[in-house]
């Protein structure tokens, strides 16, 4: 099954968070990395007062089903460190289950399409580097991208699993 992840950091190094969260993905088996959107850097939503995010969206394959992935996602957290201290606070990393190919999947633990992605540019515009029609699995995003005015989002020339330009 394919899957859209969304990836995000503001604590540390943030470009080697995102590296080491692809990398620990990649480990899980039956599961690889099959496209990267750039990286962005974002303006942090709900509680401001914190260091700005590097995101990015991945593309997956994977024998996991839904529920799996969504266990390695946490699972991916909690190894790289991540301590939830309270909602939208800084976080080593942050990996969400976004899309599931087509499934629409509504249970207490997880929801699919991701229920704020629709909200969020961090993740809309990464998408968009991997689905360059604005249509994924059948969701149509693009108009979404037009619609949110207030969130401050830069792409950067980082692809997630390169060097920082600064680095080469």
């Amino acid at each position: 099954m394919k899957y859209v992840l969304g990836l995000g950091t503001n604590i540390g190094d943030r470009l080697k968070n995102l590296n080491e969260c692809i990398k620990t993905f990649e480990l899980a088996p039956g599961t690889q990395i099959i496209k990267k959107s750039a990286v962005y850097e974002t303006s942090p939503v709900g509680y401001a007062n914190q260091q700005d995010f590097y995101n990015c969206c991945v593309l997956a394959e994977s024998d996991l089903n839904p529920h799996e992935m969504l266990g390695l996602c946490l699972g991916v957290e909690c190894g790289l460190g991540r301590v939830r201290s309270f909602k939208n606070g800084p976080r080593i990393i942050d990996a969400d289950l976004l899309l599931a190919e087509d499934k629409i999947i509504r249970t207490p633990n997880l929801i699919v399409p991701h229920a704020r992605m629709n909200e969020r540019l961090f993740v809309l515009l990464p998408l968009l580097d991997l689905f360059e029609n604005g249509v994924a699995f059948g969701f149509d995003f693009s108009s979404r991208i037009s619609e949110i005015k207030d969130q401050q989002i830069k792409k950067t020339n980082i692809q997630p699993g390169l060097p920082a330009c600064s680095d080469i």
